[in-house]
């Protein structure tokens, strides 16, 4: 597994980074082929957080975690990359390495994540509408104005499809197609 790590307005010791690559790497064993781990740590208003992002081919898994000590956040964003795996485990082992999810006995367990029965997608309520060519500016007073989380739209001079959407830090997010 390849690790990036990023400091954000933190200087952090190296042997947090090779705490946090011993713990990462054990997730290695899900993931075929060479696996891409980003760690990026940050202190915001007096906690450690952490955001770990694990890209394998197409597949990107995200996390993040926040606690009072550096190295807690690092466990806490591990077991719940964890929790993510196996939530998922039967899905993403069609994408991942094949037999990944091995029975208890054979693997060594790393964590107490208990596992999660997984629940079908099911898709509750289908919409349909008119994708209209607009300015991302128009996108987002009209989100805005129909309260929602997200809103789709065509860009008014290209054509192309994206997305905006409200960011949890109260900032906007925009998602464009590369097509």
């Amino acid at each position: 597994m390849k690790f990036t790590f990023t400091d954000k307005k933190v200087d952090l010791p190296k042997s947090l980074h090779n705490y946090a690559e011993k713990k990462v790497g054990k997730l290695d064993r899900y993931f075929k082929g060479e696996a891409e781990a980003n760690l990026v740590f940050s202190v915001e208003k007096d906690r450690n957080k952490v955001e770990l992002t694990i890209r394998s081919g197409a597949t990107i898994l995200r996390v993040a975690e926040s606690t009072s000590d550096m190295f807690a956040s690092v466990d806490a964003a591990v077991t719940s990359m964890e929790r993510q795996l196996r939530k998922h485990k039967t899905r993403l082992e069609k994408r991942l390495r094949t037999g990944a999810f091995a029975p208890a006995e054979a693997v060594e367990e790393t964590s107490f994540v208990p596992d999660v029965e997984e629940d079908e997608f099911h898709i509750v309520r289908t919409k349909k509408f008119p994708i209209k060519p607009m300015t991302v500016d128009e996108a987002i007073l009209q989100m805005d104005l129909l309260g929602h989380a997200f809103y789709a739209f065509k860009i008014e001079d290209s054509d192309a499809f994206a997305v905006v959407y409200k960011r949890n830090d109260g900032g906007y997010g925009l998602i464009e197609d590369e097509g």
